[in-house]
């Protein structure tokens, strides 16, 4: 099946590929370069992937030419074609946000996770777009519009990192750089056949980024077309390689959370993945998830609304330019008691004890997504399964890892009704490695490819 502009998705060559095609001369940095540009030009106006591109792509796919023709590649991502979700703050290019008064702002400096991909050598091809504030599901905003799902353009590729999940799909990146704050790597990467990583709390150093409206529940991690891509990017990101894991998992598997909806496409592919691990050699076991999230699930929602207060408090501009919504918000957020923030932290400290030891499991399975992908411009689908939810209904199974602090793998787990569906692995806090090492045995390489760019 042909992707557009040209060849098929499985034709393109991953990171670790590419960067071998370098070694041997067999590609250069700047065909390359010029190729994603290319087909950029023909995709992106049907996907709007892309809320900004860099001018230098070319001058720095040159210069990585040029350093492999010599035999010195600055970095083990040298050349390699990268894209950057819109929250995350790049020289060069505005950290916009989805906000149009941060559209209007070109940092000369970028964040750490940014700076630690320009020194392994990535050539930034742009910005990912996102919601605004990155604080919803889907991916639209009313400076830069709404982003279609490569598998179908009307439908939502999720969010808050759209954009990347997207632009990679497609093949108008290599790779993405994206930010999880309540599954926005997770279920993104799930609704596009991707791998995407959550690290836990810590394992990413973050510092010179835009304020932080979801406190330390955000973590930055890669989102690849390969098991293997992810954990070389992650290595980058992280200052270490993962280090080889081999033993068997023991994984309790949870296919719902208490009574919520979950589709049964979703469903049916989670008791395939269930095999998957147990035919690689797992142990996995179905249960429930041995901790009650009703205490976290009722002050969750007031967190976005509190640092919005806060981001208000601190830059009123970038609040007065921002969509009604959000400054209601704010405004919510606002009136907001020291003593509720305090009794809503206290929850998820609780929480954060709680999984400690991952109740002797080694992992738990859970899908990335209740709901398959909707319609591009509504930001949650208001029924599952024809059970009536709320704006986080699609969302249950990831905001409480985020809220725990624990690393997460996304991993796609086959399609239903021809979208992608994906899965996770959630590990006990340092599981990061063990994560990488079953996403390597997961990976078959045979990863569904978009039929929509057409």
């Amino acid at each position: 099946m042909a992707a557009a502009g040209g060849g098929t998705m499985n034709r393109q060559p991953d990171a670790t590929a590419l960067l071998g095609l370098y070694r041997t001369g067999e590609a250069d940095p700047l065909t390359v370069a010029e190729a994603h540009l290319a087909r950029i030009a023909a995709l992106d106006p049907r996907l709007n992937a892309y809320s900004a591109l860099s001018s230098s792509v070319l001058e720095e796919a040159r210069a990585a030419r040029d350093r492999w023709a010599a035999g010195t590649p600055s970095g083990p991502l040298d050349g390699v074609p990268v894209i950057v979700k819109d929250n995350l703050v790049s020289a060069g290019l505005p950290a916009a946000w989805g906000n149009p008064e941060l559209a209007a702002r070109l940092p000369e400096h970028d964040e750490a996770p940014v700076a630690a991909l320009r020194r392994a050598g990535v050539v930034i091809l742009g910005k990912g777009n996102t919601p605004e504030f990155a604080v919803e599901g889907y991916t639209g905003n009313t400076t830069f519009g709404t982003t279609g799902n490569p598998f179908a353009p009307a439908l939502t590729p999720g969010g808050s990192s759209g954009g990347v999940v997207a632009a990679v799909a497609s093949g108008m990146a290599v790779a993405g750089l994206g930010t999880d704050g309540g599954g926005s790597i997770r279920r993104p990467a799930g609704y596009t056949g991707l791998w995407g990583l959550k690290p836990g709390i810590g394992r990413v150093r973050r510092g010179g980024g835009l304020p932080q409206v979801l406190l330390d529940f955000e973590t930055v991690g890669p989102i690849t077309r390969s098991a293997r891509d992810l954990a070389l990017i992650h290595g980058v990101l992280a200052g270490r390689a993962p280090q080889p894991q081999g033993a068997p998992l023991r994984i309790l598997a949870v296919a719902r959370i208490g009574d919520a909806p979950c589709d049964p496409g979703i469903r049916a592919r989670f008791d395939d993945s269930v095999e998957r691990l147990r035919a690689l050699g797992h142990e996995v076991r179905a249960g429930e998830l041995p901790v009650d999230l009703a205490p976290l699930n009722e002050v969750w929602g007031q967190m976005a609304e509190i640092g919005l207060a806060h981001l208000a408090s601190r830059d009123p501009a970038i609040l007065g330019a921002a969509a009604q919504k959000y400054r209601d918000m704010a405004g919510r957020g606002a009136a907001v008691s020291a003593v509720t923030l305090y009794e809503a932290l206290s929850r998820v400290f609780a929480l954060r004890e709680a999984v400690r030891g991952l109740w002797s499991h080694d992992a738990i399975l859970m899908p990335t997504a209740a709901a398959p992908p909707w319609p591009a411009g509504d930001a949650f689908p208001p029924r599952i399964d024809g059970q009536e939810v709320g704006p986080r209904g699609h969302a249950v199974y990831t905001g409480w890892v985020n809220a725990a602090g624990l690393p997460a793998l996304a991993f796609p787990a086959g399609l239903s009704e021809g979208l992608p569906v994906g899965m996770q692995l959630v590990a006990d806090h340092g599981g990061e490695d063990a994560l990488l090492a079953v996403a390597q045995t997961l990976d078959m390489r045979q990863a569904p490819e978009p039929v929509s760019a057409m």
